[in-house]
């Protein structure tokens, strides 16, 4: 399952034109990307859950003639939290233990590895970790079970990378149609007495593509070494300037005299002649004809 539903508060306005699933990365929409990953360890169904402008990722799904293994899209008509929209698919679920992420990040995390360690710990449910400050709150026992989920950043504790595998018992006692966290349901849990294992991930890619600054760093990753990324159908003026680094959209037109500069365009923006793009996100169908810098467009 991949979580989408979020209203993406974070990252407005991007996230009043297109929901966070949806936003390009690397000029992929963030969505592909990790179906994509969940693809590559073997995963042969997902489903993902929508609250905020569903109808954009209903389209975008499709009847999954873009991707290789079917795709189920839910919709929430009340958001239902982490906890609930795990549960609001309980249908979905067979008896083996499934994996749930979140939808706005970014990773590569041995996602087999996490599994396996899942179904040898006897847990109902694994979270995978790292170590990533200011967000570690979680400590682990001597048997690399979560002992307590508490405060940040206190010493001695890690932060879940926001990927689980849940075995189904786990999802008892989540209320059916109420919003929930599935962390606070963990906590339960363990104050019962129930046992959550805890994965420690090293030396892999992560980013949670939760803020404006998260994200241009994303993207600024996917450029590679060369620097720019040009979207199909792009024309750049041979006057135009790019520096930096700089991502390109599909059927973008950049013309002569323009400079762009550690920006994100998405797709058909036009750039005209002259004008400045700076540190700046411009949205698809945009025409520039003045500079912009340091704003979502």
């Amino acid at each position: 399952m991949i979580l989408a539903a979020g209203l993406g508060t974070r990252l407005r306005p991007l996230t009043e034109r297109c929901p966070k699933a949806l936003m390009p990365v690397g000029n992929r929409p963030l969505l592909d990307r990790n179906i994509e990953y969940l693809e590559s360890y073997g995963v042969t169904e997902i489903i993902v859950n929508a609250h905020h402008l569903p109808g954009q990722l209903l389209d975008h799904v499709g009847q999954g003639e873009r991707f290789q293994i079917p795709i189920h899209v839910r919709i929430e008509g009340e958001i239902l939290g982490t906890g609930g929209g795990i549960r609001n698919v309980s249908d979905f679920w067979d008896e083996e233990p499934f994996i749930v992420m979140n939808g706005d990040i970014l990773t590569d995390i041995d996602l087999g590895a996490a599994y396996a360690a899942h179904l040898t710990s006897g847990t109902s449910a694994t979270l995978v970790l790292h170590s990533q400050e200011p967000f570690n709150q979680i400590l682990l026992d001597s048997r690399k079970n979560v002992y307590d989920i508490g405060e940040q950043n206190v010493s001695g504790r890690l932060a879940f990378t926001g990927i689980h595998i849940i075995s189904p018992e786990a999802l008892a006692g989540i209320p059916q149609g109420r919003f929930s966290s599935i962390i606070e349901h963990y906590r339960e849990l363990i104050i019962s007495g129930k046992q959550i294992h805890g994965f420690l991930s090293e030396g892999h890619l992560w980013h949670d593509i939760g803020t404006l600054s998260s994200y241009f760093d994303a993207n600024r990753v996917f450029t590679g070494t060369e620097r720019f990324l040009l979207g199909d159908g792009c024309h750049v003026h041979p006057e135009a300037v790019l520096t930096d680094w700089v991502v390109l959209g599909e059927s973008c037109v950049v013309e002569r005299r323009s400079r762009i500069a550690r920006s994100v365009i998405w797709d058909h923006v036009t750039v005209r002649e002259g004008v400045k793009v700076v540190e700046s996100v411009v949205t698809s169908h945009s025409e520039i004809t003045q500079d912009v810098v340091g704003e979502i467009f």
